[in-house]
């Protein structure tokens, strides 16, 4: 046995989200003289050795013999000095879990707490003592309900004594009403046993289940209220994202407010801490003005009554919406509710729903150690230029847009990889994720010049992330040709996807942003075409290209003067020659090999030739990289004052007049 083996064990479970959801569950291993345990605040499912703590197993078993104050923030505040001033090594930074002295009561070597929505359909039930009596007999203890800490473990100690005086031998089986379940082993292996028996027992007899399989439900609807709710809940300094959800289990729920009434209540601590104590509930109404006015109304008598906002708002006949300043706090709160929501399934088996008692829901309310909890799992945003900002950028699967959406990620943006080519995109998206966090970029395949197609774009973005800030219309095409060797057919093309699809995209990304504005008046949102210097000045045989062009400076323009009272921004940025990308390198189809081809350029027989021919035009001497339209990005969202320009990088090829 070693440290190791806890780590394995811990990611085992902590990676499984039918046992460990969010900052929750817990595990440690013990040898004779210490004790290593979870760090309050981190992810069992990521956790390496040194996320554990190194408690001195004598120093816990002091703390025993001493009286603590009565007073809840008093003792809290003592037991936590105590549980610090137990840690081997002052050297040690993190802090050691609040049920450090609970997994210490135990003998066996390794202790794992988790909370199945399996076991907490039971323990969150009427019927749940009986039942665990029924189906563990002497095999398991049961503790009822408790005030979490210090209370707790006083109570777990004295029922694990008296059951190992009772039965010859410890406990390997608890659990804790409205919480979840401890087992102990002193082999992984054991573990793993225990965890199937248990699961096992508890699986035979039910017969309902959960079922989250998808529904049909108002997508318009939806929409309308997102970017609603996301600027209602807007701190005034900070950021905002809401998710919508809905499957068959949540449509039942929310059929009226009677229907919701078995998740409108707290199970256990992990919903309050992520969820809020109760669930904000949105009758429906016909029409999206009296909703909106509604809407408002609710939001103002829930803050109110709690002095906070909802984290969930479900919707009559809808669906729910989960709010988080972060897309992670979001995506937490959402995943916990409908941790809540199997619960209340699981529970039907055993006599219906049992919640947490009120003087229960108001301790972990305002417990300060769910709150530190909670503040370190969802820590580590740092200051970006672009923080949680939402964002779509087409064509962003390969070439120019793929390095703008990874620049833009990198400054903390959510960002959409929109394009054609969805097996690209997802590809893309992945890695996204791998760097920057589960949820900050998702897959969308687009046709820019389809209405149907942008529509529906926005309309996966919007369910996903709640709204839109940033819409970079990237995705471009280019056929270079002599008015001789253009036909029309390539000519049409290339207008609709560098000049149409700039007009569907900004009619349809506008349509969000209204709504925004309307509950957020001083919100600034941006439209951003990357355009090109073909856009300023014109192109020898590449007309069909420059007109494009030409025609979005245009189209940039009047949008400017027409969405600048919604506080939308409209600009374009006209890149130089990217001559490393695949648009010119391309030893197929680049503009290369396309231009040597076309004959633009006199007298060149080689690719190197053209290349030679467009590097010397250029006064700063190198061809534009994708980092400097990232940064003219970043200044166009950041300014307040400039909206229809037409902002060159081009290293001074194209200089404004």
């Amino acid at each position: 046995m070693s440290l190791q083996d806890l780590v394995s064990v811990s990611n085992f479970y902590g990676k499984d989200p039918k046992f460990v959801l969010a900052g929750g569950g817990n595990t440690s291993w013990k040898t004779a003289e210490t004790l290593y345990i979870k760090g309050s605040g981190t992810t069992l499912a990521t956790i390496a050795a040194d996320g554990f703590v190194k408690m001195n197993r004598k120093a816990l078993a002091a703390m025993w013999g001493k009286d603590y104050p009565a007073e809840e923030k008093q003792r809290e505040a003592r037991v936590l000095e105590d549980l610090m001033s137990a840690r081997e090594s002052t050297e040690q930074t993190k802090r050691p879990s609040v049920e450090t002295s609970l997994h210490d009561l135990f003998p066996q070597a390794f202790v794992v707490h988790t909370h199945p929505a399996l076991i907490n359909g039971i323990t969150c039930s009427r019927q749940g003592e009986n039942t665990i009596q029924e189906l563990f007999d002497t095999e398991a203890v049961w503790v009822e309900e408790t005030q979490p800490g210090y209370v707790l473990a006083a109570k777990v100690r004295h029922a694990l004594d008296q059951y190992e005086r009772i039965h010859g031998k410890p406990a390997e089986m608890l659990f804790l009403q409205n919480h979840g379940l401890f087992l102990a082993s002193d082999t992984v292996e054991g573990i793993h046993a225990l965890t199937a028996r248990v699961t096992g027992c508890i699986s035979a007899r039910m017969n309902i289940f959960p079922d989250n399989s998808p529904v049909t439900f108002d997508r318009d609807r939806a929409v309308r209220l997102a970017p609603a709710i996301r600027m209602l809940l807007m701190p005034e300094e900070g950021s905002s994202i809401v998710t919508f959800h809905t499957h068959a289990d949540i449509m039942a729920l929310v059929k009226d407010e009677a229907s919701f009434a078995p998740v409108a209540q707290p199970y256990s601590p992990d919903h309050i801490v992520y969820c809020r104590h109760q669930p904000l509930f949105l009758a429906a109404c016909g029409d999206p003005e009296e909703q909106y006015a509604l809407l408002q109304d609710k939001l103002s008598a829930y803050r109110e009554a709690n002095g906070f906002d909802p984290k969930i708002i479900a919707v009559q006949g809808l669906g729910i919406f989960a709010w988080g300043r972060t897309k992670k706090e979001a995506d937490i709160a959402a995943e916990v509710f409908q941790d809540a929501v199997k619960i209340s399934v699981y529970s039907r088996n055993f006599g219906g729903p049992r919640f947490m008692a009120e003087e229960m829901v108001r301790f972990i309310n305002t417990w300060e150690v769910e709150t530190y909890r909670k503040k370190i799992s969802l820590a580590g945003a740092g200051h970006k230029r672009l923080l949680e900002k939402i964002a779509i950028v087409t064509g962003s699967a390969q070439g120019f847009g793929k390095g703008i959406a990874e620049d833009m990620a990198g400054e903390g943006a959510n960002l959409a990889i929109a394009d054609i080519n969805l097996e690209l995109a997802e590809i893309n998206a992945n890695s996204l994720k791998q760097v920057f966090g589960p949820g900050k970029a998702i897959a969308v395949q687009v046709d820019v010049g389809s209405e149907e197609a942008v529509a529906g774009m926005m309309t996966q973005v919007v369910l996903e992330y709640g709204g839109l800030d940033i819409f970079v219309s990237n995705a471009g095409i280019l056929k270079a040709g002599s008015l001789e060797e253009m036909d029309l057919r390539s000519f049409e093309l290339t207008t609709k996807i560098n000049y149409t699809a700039f007009f569907l995209c900004t009619k349809y990304a506008s349509r969000v942003m209204k709504i925004q504005h309307r509950f957020k008046p001083d919100y600034f949102m941006d439209i951003i075409q990357i355009n090109s210097k073909s856009g300023l000045s014109g192109s020898n045989k590449n007309f069909a290209y420059a007109g494009g062009k030409f025609g979005g400076i245009g189209l940039t323009q009047s949008f400017a003067l027409e969405l600048v009272e919604y506080r939308i921004k409209v600009n374009a940025i006209c890149p130089g020659n990217l001559f490393d990308g695949p648009l010119w390198s391309d030893p197929e189809k680049g503009l290369f090999v396309q231009y040597l081809r076309a004959g633009k350029v006199p007298g060149a027989k080689t690719i190197e030739d053209v290349k030679k021919h467009y590097e010397v035009k250029v006064p700063m001497g190198r061809g534009c990289e994708v980092r400097d339209v990232s940064r003219a990005i970043f200044y166009i969202v950041e300014q307040e004052y400039e909206t229809g320009q037409a902002v060159p990088v081009t290293g001074g090829q194209n200089m404004l007049k």
